[in-house]
């Protein structure tokens, strides 16, 4: 018996590595996408790389990485996970716990520059409410985010 349970947990200690591993390497490719972006922008102007953004297809769409742009408002400039939310209006947006994580996005990347803001959303792969956490840049006035799933 106790060498079963050992067993256990060591998978269980691997597989938490694993993990871990797995979660800050998505850390780092949301945060590469958003720099790659932001370079693109300077490089573009802000039409095509709006556009870029924008495009399910596009070179800043990486799986369910995408870059999103917003005002210090909440409007939505680009966005390359649903280009429908183009125009709209999304300061007023909560999680699943009611907490207004479009609002921390914005004065995160105003107050800071940069930094990630984490909450509760609707992972499109489970269907289930996951925890997340996006990556923020200030870039000429807009906020660029990235965020990827906790799982």
């Amino acid at each position: 018996m106790r060498k079963v349970l050992w067993v256990v947990m060591v998978c269980c200690f691997f597989l938490g590595l694993a993990m871990s591993d797995t979660y800050a390497a998505g850390q780092a490719d949301a945060k590469t996408l958003i720099q790659k972006g932001a370079a693109f922008y300077k490089t573009n102007g802000k039409d095509k790389a709006f556009a870029e953004f924008s495009n399910p297809k596009g070179q800043f769409t990486k799986g369910d990485l995408y870059i999103f742009v917003v005002d210090s408002k909440g409007k939505v400039f680009a966005h390359g996970g649903n280009a429908k939310l183009v125009g709209k209006d999304m300061f007023e947006l909560k999680d699943a716990d009611g907490k207004f994580f479009m609002k921390e996005i914005i004065k995160t990347a105003n107050e800071k520059g940069s930094g990630w803001v984490d909450y509760k959303w609707t992972n499109p792969a489970t269907k289930k409410v996951d925890d997340k956490t996006t990556y923020v840049e200030k870039v000429d006035g807009y906020v660029f985010g990235c965020g990827i799933y906790k799982k």
